[in-house]
C-alpha cells in the first residue's frame, strides 16, 4: 500500500485471534497499513513467519527497519505512536484499567484458548465446561459487566470509546458466538451478550470475516 508506515503481518483470518487485535485497532483507528497474509498449519508455516518476526510467530507489524512482535506491544507502540487516536482511555484511573484488563487477556485464559479455539466462520457445540473453564467465562462476564456498568453512558464499547481493550477482547466474542455460550448461564446481566453483539456488528469485523471466507474459497479451488 502506497504511502504507509506499516506491514502488518498476520495468519489465517479464520484462526489467528492474535493476528485479528492489531489489524482491528489500526482498522478501527484509520492507520493505513499494508498487509501481508501467512497461511497457518502449513509445513512451510513457520519457515516464512521468521522470515519477518523472530519470534516465529504472528503478528508482526513492520515499519522503518523496525520489527514489533507481539499482539499487545503492537497495540502499546501504536498508542504511543499516534496519540490522536486515543488507543487507551485518557483519564488516567480507566487508562489503568483498560491496560490491566489487556494484560489479563493477554496472559491468561489459558482453558478457553485451548478448549474453544478461534475458528471464525464454523457454528460448533459448545464442549463440556468444566470448572477451569466455567472459571474463565465468568471472569470474563464479570470483566465486561463490570466496565461497561462504568462507561455505559460514554459509548458502547468497554471503556465507552474503542480502545486497545476492545482489540484485545474481540476475538473472545467470536468464541462465544462460535460456540453458542450461553452468557446469562455464567453471570451475565445482558451487559456482557450486548457487548458481544456491538464487536461483531463493527464494519471492521465485517471486514475481517469476508477476509476469512475469501481464505476459504481460495484453499477449496487451490
Amino acid at each position: 500500500m502506497p504511502g504507509t508506515d506499516y506491514t502488518l503481518v498476520i495468519g489465517d483470518k479464520n484462526l489467528s485471534s492474535w493476528s485479528l487485535r492489531p489489524w482491528l485497532a489500526m482498522k478501527y483507528a484509520g492507520i493505513p497499513f499494508a498487509e501481508e497474509r501467512i497461511r497457518l498449519r502449513q509445513p512451510e508455516s513457520k519457515a516464512a513467519i521468521l522470515r519477518h518476526s523472530p519470534s516465529g510467530k504472528v503478528p508482526a507489524l513492520k515499519t522503518n527497519g523496525l520489527v514489533v512482535f507481539d499482539s499487545l506491544a503492537i497495540l502499546e507502540y501504536l498508542a504511543e505512536r499516534h496519540p490522536e487516536f486515543a488507543l487507551w482511555p485518557r483519564e488516567p484511573e480507566a487508562r489503568a484499567r483498560a491496560r490491566a484488563i489487556a494484560a489479563e487477556m493477554h496472559s491468561g485464559f489459558a482453558t478457553l484458548r485451548n478448549e474453544m479455539p478461534m475458528d471464525l466462520l464454523a457454528h460448533l457445540p459448545s464442549p463440556s465446561i468444566g470448572d477451569e473453564l466455567e472459571h474463565d467465562i465468568r471472569r470474563i462476564v464479570g470483566i465486561w459487566r463490570e466496565t461497561r456498568a462504568r462507561h455505559a453512558g460514554d459509548g458502547p464499547f468497554l471503556f465507552g470509546a474503542f480502545s486497545n481493550a476492545d482489540a484485545m477482547f474481540a476475538p473472545v466474542a467470536t468464541r462465544f458466538r462460535t460456540y453458542g455460550v450461553d452468557l446469562s448461564r455464567f453471570g451475565d446481566d445482558g451487559s456482557a451478550a450486548g457487548y458481544v453483539r456491538t464487536i461483531l456488528a463493527l464494519p471492521e469485523m465485517a471486514e475481517w470475516t469476508e477476509g476469512a471466507e475469501a481464505e476459504l474459497r481460495e484453499r477449496m479451488s487451490a
